[in-house]
């Protein structure tokens, strides 16, 4: 047991992180078995979203989640499952520029 008080903090402190972590491996390995069970682009999106929040924290390595997610990407491919497609950004056009260069 430690007895300097910073020790004793860090130990509490060690034990909250500890369990958060849990939860969050936890949260991971439900939703990879979801997936596994039913590999829609619905699923995909979930786990792979915690996937990036867990490398986000440092919970894993940022390859090691970009690894993990190309691997659901050839499951939903084998499955058939067509992945979620990003939203496209508009592209705003402004009209003092076109007119420019439509009047050189």
């Amino acid at each position: 047991m430690p007895i300097i008080k910073s020790a004793k903090k860090a130990a509490r402190q060690s034990v909250k992180r500890t369990e958060h972590n849990k939860e969050i491996k936890k949260a991971i390995k439900a939703a990879l078995k979801t997936f596994k069970a039913n590999p829609t682009a619905e699923n995909m999106r979930k786990i792979q979203s915690e996937y990036d929040k867990a490398a986000k924290k440092g919970l894993i390595k940022k390859n090691t989640a970009s690894r993990r997610k190309a691997n659901l990407a050839k499951i939903a491919k084998a499955a058939g499952a067509k992945p979620a497609a990003k939203k496209a950004a508009a592209k705003k056009t402004t009209t003092k520029k076109a007119a420019a260069k439509t009047t050189k």
